[in-house]
């Protein structure tokens, strides 16, 4: 039989978790009955009764299918993410927040396009219920970073075992998983859904750690601070070439405001255009070693005919 691996970052979800198991069980359970699960918690530091509400979970239904991964304390979504996929054993492995505002019966669907052949199935939000600023940045976030994913991003996600494995082999620390999940390739379904309110609790991720995560994609992501330096820089260095002979026809038609002005204003200008022209060159071989220190694959292979 099949598994399927369904792993949950958790992190101040006290109350929601039982909830949240008795409906993946529910859907999971009536809708395919010839599939093995494992459910994977991973507890990222959280400072509620987390930890002791999926204790007790376990306890209570005796169910070896639960599996719960405990950090030491908090080190963000990310890594609970990535220690999920890590763990999970599954033929296909579905990452979904553990709020109850991804709706476990999209899981149902998401498996369906699976078995259809589809080796990543990525669920995007077509209604936001969230406020005005933070549709704002995230619709801006996504169009700078990843113009190719849907408007309002994307989290709630399965992969087929192949894109799984692809990606558990990636070495960086600071990474961009939904950015890893569209550079492995392989045959991508976009399916819609609503994402809910949080019934229980308050969202953690606040203005700052948006940015924060911006930040750290953006870095990781885009050589285009790199490549913008090159450019002005190149562009600084002709525009100074071009008005230091402009300062020059001036000295010899006296028409400059005092002695020692022209050659004071062209060594400026030129040696200024060339050190932004060298810190941009800088800046390529800088992304350049950046990008081999990272040791991704230069190709993924899908099949062997």
């Amino acid at each position: 039989m099949a598994l399927i691996s369904i792993c949950f970052a958790v992190y101040q979800n006290e109350g929601s978790l039982t909830l949240l198991y008795n409906d993946i069980v529910l859907q999971t359970g009536s809708n395919f009955p010839n599939y093995d699960f494992e459910f994977i918690f991973v507890n990222d530091g959280s400072r509620d009764n987390s930890l002791k509400e999926l204790k007790e979970l376990k306890e209570k239904t005796g169910d070896q299918r639960i599996k719960i991964i405990s950090f030491s304390r908090n080190f963000g979504q990310m890594a609970a993410i990535l220690a999920g996929w890590k763990y999970a054993k599954g033929d296909a492995v579905i990452n979904m927040a553990a709020d109850l505002q991804d709706p476990p019966a999209q899981c149902v669907e998401m498996i369906k396009e699976w078995e259809a052949g589809n080796e990543i199935v990525i669920s995007y939000r077509k209604k936001h219920r969230t406020s005005g600023l933070n549709k704002l940045t995230s619709y801006l976030f996504y169009k700078i970073l990843l113009p190719n994913a849907p408007p309002g991003g994307f989290d709630f996600t399965l992969l087929g075992r192949k894109a799984m494995d692809v990606i558990n082999n990636l070495k960086e620390r600071n990474r961009y998983y939904q950015y890893d999940i569209l550079w492995a390739g392989f045959t991508i379904k976009f399916i819609p859904y609503d994402k809910g309110e949080r019934p229980i609790g308050k969202s953690q991720y606040n203005l700052i750690k948006r940015f924060g995560n911006f930040m750290v994609a953006f870095i990781s992501v885009s050589y285009f601070p790199l490549r913008l330096m090159t450019t002005l820089g190149f562009l600084f260095s002709v525009a100074g070439f071009l008005y230091a002979l402009s300062i020059l026809n001036a000295y010899f038609y006296h028409h400059t405001p005092f002695n020692g002005w022209a050659p004071i204003m062209i060594l400026l200008l030129i040696i200024g255009g060339l050190l932004m022209l060298m810190l941009g060159i800088l800046g390529e071989y800088i992304w350049r070693i950046y990008d081999e220190v990272k040791q991704r694959p230069v190709y993924v292979v899908e099949k062997e005919l």
